[in-house]
């Protein structure tokens, strides 16, 4: 008498992870998630090892989450993973502010972000047509 299962929301073939308030606007996170959209996970995960940003290691390590669960929950092969999705969304901001001159005020806003990343496993046809 358990609790039905829900429906899975991707299909057969995919596979997500999601990584929950990273310190970093939305903006700069998705040019990292932009550098990665649509390639094959090898060539991604070398991408981001080489990055100058300093967000590049969350967003290593949620595709490294997305790639562990495709292939230890949905069976997937590795090698034929390819980033289908990496997409941002907002989170919380915190606000702050700094002291100035005359004793003025100026406010300070601290963004997080959400970062989602879906694995799509291709067969070898298909990846050699495109």
């Amino acid at each position: 008498m358990g609790k039905r299962a829900r429906e899975r929301s991707l299909s057969d073939n995919e596979a997500k992870a999601v990584s929950r308030m990273l310190r970093i606007s939305p903006q700069k996170l998705n040019l990292v998630a932009q550098m990665i959209r649509g390639k094959k996970v090898a060539s991604a995960l070398a991408d981001l090892e080489f990055s100058r940003k300093r967000i590049a290691k969350d967003v290593r390590k949620c595709l490294e989450s997305a790639i562990a669960n495709a292939e230890n929950n949905h069976d997937l092969d590795v090698d034929e993973l390819v980033v289908a999705e990496a997409h941002v969304g907002k989170a919380l901001v915190i606000k702050r502010f700094a002291a100035r001159g005359r004793g003025r005020s100026a406010g300070i806003l601290k963004p997080f972000s959400h970062l989602t990343i879906v694995v799509r496993e291709v067969e070898a046809k298909a990846a050699a047509k495109a």
